[in-house]
């Protein structure tokens, strides 16, 4: 029977062909072209970047994944595969191809001797949830305020992946006023701090910008386990995900009444 998909792989040599699933239709648009560049020293450094095409039809899921040591999350997981990104849309759900990305995940670390494969999820947006992992057999190592657990997936006895527990520590490092944590390591990260730093400018509340440069300083310094945007006021985590203004809002007035 004729395959109804492929898999096809994008590395340093074909991204500027095949793009990395994200954005497609605004690569003109600052989020890709920051994406872009961040992904050239990352294939490097051992990045995977798979997408299931279906015959005849379009790109319809991807995953993202490097060896953990350059994990771009808030996670100690050297020794692992660590997925950061796993995403399947529109007319793609259902027919379990996020299994068949995660499993294709799992089958090169298992080559390559790794000592499992794990990512974050999350119960709230941005991340993938739990359930698709605990389906293929990923069991929950830890977890983290607000919303986050880290799946993994050992292939022995060795040490399983962990998170850090400094969390208000790291957040009170920021200081007073509101500061966007961000990356380029996702094209919408882009839209998101320019929108959160227009808010807060609208309400006259002072603002910076940290950008990290390096898996080392988003393991070390990040606020939240998800570890490439973050939205700190006055030295607490506020959200890790895209906020509209109403939610902005929200979370201003429940911060103001505690």
């Amino acid at each position: 029977m004729k395959a109804k998909y492929e898999i096809k792989t994008v590395d340093a040599g074909n991204v500027d062909t095949l793009g990395f699933f994200c954005y497609m239709s605004k690569r003109k648009e600052p989020g890709y072209k920051q994406k872009r560049d961040w992904l050239e020293a990352r294939f490097a450094e051992g990045m995977r970047i798979k997408v299931i095409h279906e015959i005849d039809g379009r790109d319809t899921a991807f995953i993202e994944y490097i060896p953990g040591e350059y994990a771009w999350r808030a996670v100690n997981a050297k020794g692992y595969m660590f997925i950061h990104c796993l995403w399947v849309v529109g007319k793609g759900k259902g027919k379990g191809y996020g299994s068949v990305l995660i499993q294709e995940c799992v089958r090169e670390a298992q080559a390559e001797k790794m000592k499992g494969v794990a990512m974050l999820t999350s119960d709230h947006t941005w991340l993938a949830g739990k359930d698709i992992f605990e389906r293929n057999g990923f069991t929950e190592a830890a977890s983290a305020l607000p919303s986050f657990q880290l799946m993994a997936t050992r292939f022995g006895s060795g040490k399983g992946p962990s998170l850090p527990k400094n969390w208000e520590e790291r957040a009170q490092a920021f200081g007073s006023g509101l500061t966007v944590v961000r990356t380029p390591q996702c094209p919408y990260i882009e839209n998101g701090a320019s929108g959160i730093l227009s808010f807060a400018e609208a309400r006259g509340i002072p603002t910076k910008v940290v950008e990290f440069q390096s898996a080392r300083e988003v393991q070390e310094r990040s606020p939240s386990a998800y570890g490439v945007f973050g939205t700190v006021l006055d030295g607490r985590l506020l959200a890790y995900q895209y906020l509209l203004e109403k939610d902005f809002e929200k979370l201003l007035k429940e911060r103001n009444s505690q």
